[in-house]
């Protein structure tokens, strides 16, 4: 039986008595265990009741764990980042384009099931390289405190390490005491300041005017090279 085909069939969770269908999938994997073998714009439930809609990414491949949610993503410059505390909080954009899915909803999702994230990065001589991190987590709370770690270098280098550990910063609410989201025009887990700046200004282009304001990824393209395309997507553990 092909992947394809196996995503045709319904989500049944087998409890002590009869099973039965699980209606409100958590995240993209659980929509595509619910029959969906397509990408696009899907409604996810990260806790009680309350849809939220996110982009999946879903293919037809041998990996047993499809279906990965986009948590961020620049792909044209069409959406400003530069966004306040409470919007990176609830999230804002286009799912079907450029969007931030929110501190709130990462925190949530990342509190009831083990994740891993993916980034993936597209230069503007439509070059591509990954970074894939076997656990990530957003901690609840007022700081959205990042975990990352198992490092897996898939051409892109580490550049989100350095990140672990670090409260959230937009430039009305700075977390850090370096002032990094409104030196760097971003909200972002600074350190001091950043190897990773994926909410950046959309530069489109290498800009060394401004040093690392960009959505730059330090150890694939350095510091003043603005990417055409940044993903970070996430999906469960196997």
């Amino acid at each position: 039986m092909t992947c394809c085909m196996l995503a045709l069939s319904v989500l049944v969770v087998v409890a002590a008595g009869p099973a039965y269908v699980r209606l409100l999938p958590q995240d993209c994997h659980e929509i595509y265990r619910g029959g969906i073998n397509r990408s696009g714009v899907y409604t996810i439930y990260p806790s009680d009741n309350s849809p939220v809609q996110v982009y999946c990414e879903i293919g037809c491949s041998e990996d047993s764990v499809q279906g990965w949610t986009v948590i961020q993503r620049r792909i044209d410059g069409s959406v400003n980042f530069y966004r306040s505390w409470e919007q990176y909080k609830n999230g804002f954009g286009n799912k079907s384009g450029e969007y931030w899915l929110g501190l709130e909803n990462l925190y949530k999702m990342t509190h009831n099931k083990l994740y891993e994230l993916q980034v993936d990065l597209v230069d503007n001589d439509e070059a591509k390289a990954s970074t894939l991190y076997t656990t990530f987590s957003v901690g609840g709370g007022s700081n959205y405190v990042l975990q990352v770690g198992g490092f897996v270098d898939k051409g892109a280098g580490d550049s989100l390490s350095y990140h672990s550990g670090q409260r959230f910063s937009t430039y009305d609410n700075e977390q850090n005491p370096y002032g990094c989201a409104r030196s760097y025009f971003s909200g972002f887990w600074f350190n001091a300041c950043h190897y990773a700046n994926p909410n950046g200004i959309y530069l489109g282009r290498q800009d060394s005017t401004y040093f690392a304001i960009g959505n730059v990824w330090y150890t694939w393209r350095g510091y003043e090279y603005g990417l055409k395309s940044i993903t970070m997507k996430i999906r469960p553990v196997s």
